[in-house]
């Protein structure tokens, strides 16, 4: 089914559709990002496809290559029990895509981690700021040249810090345990 889903792309959008695949199950299509809203819509709205079940939307780094990027979109039809991906490449130097937020509503957080840990820029993003790191991390941790070994920058805490084995001893040690000697 998903082969056809594919075809009907191909056949609505031609020259956006750079490449498609389709091998054990695993149906890809690759197009432009500049029609990416268009497709997506496309692709939820059409009778033939209903893909009203957006799975995932994630980034790969591709480091020692051009285009650099591409922005993933799983999509599913719960009705007609289909899936496609579809695959946005974008060059190093330019890592902005339109948002699908409007498109399906959980798209919206998706895109946020997407933008946390890679660096791609979702336009017209009602919200775009990080939601897994905290403001004043420096650099994208997914992205194949991040260096693990960086120093980031400490913030003031609004809190004491935690520490396990000070809490180990206070809400452990000093307690006997359930069904313990010691409890009787």
């Amino acid at each position: 089914m998903s082969k056809k889903c594919i075809d009907l792309v191909k056949k609505k959008f031609g020259d956006a559709v750079l490449s498609s695949h389709s091998r054990l199950g695993n149906d890809n299509v690759e197009v432009d990002r500049d029609s990416i809203i268009e497709i997506l819509t496309y692709l939820r709205d059409d009778e033939a496809t209903k893909m009203n079940f957006c799975r995932a939307i994630t980034a790969t780094d591709y480091l020692n290559r051009e285009p650099r990027f591409e922005v993933v979109y799983v999509l599913y039809s719960m009705e007609l029990k289909h899936q496609l991906v579809v695959r946005v490449p974008l060059q190093s130097n330019d890592v902005k895509i339109d948002s699908a937020h409007e498109i399906w509503g959980c798209a919206n957080w998706i895109e946020r981690e997407v933008f946390d840990m890679y660096g791609i820029i979702f336009n017209n993003h009602p919200d775009l700021r990080r939601v897994l790191l905290y403001d004043e991390f420096e650099g994208y941790p997914l992205r194949k040249d991040y260096e693990t070994q960086k120093s980031q920058p400490r913030t003031e805490l609004l809190a004491r810090e935690r520490d396990a084995v000070e809490e180990f001893y206070e809400f452990v040690k000093e307690q006997p345990a359930h069904g313990s000697r010691e409890e009787v």
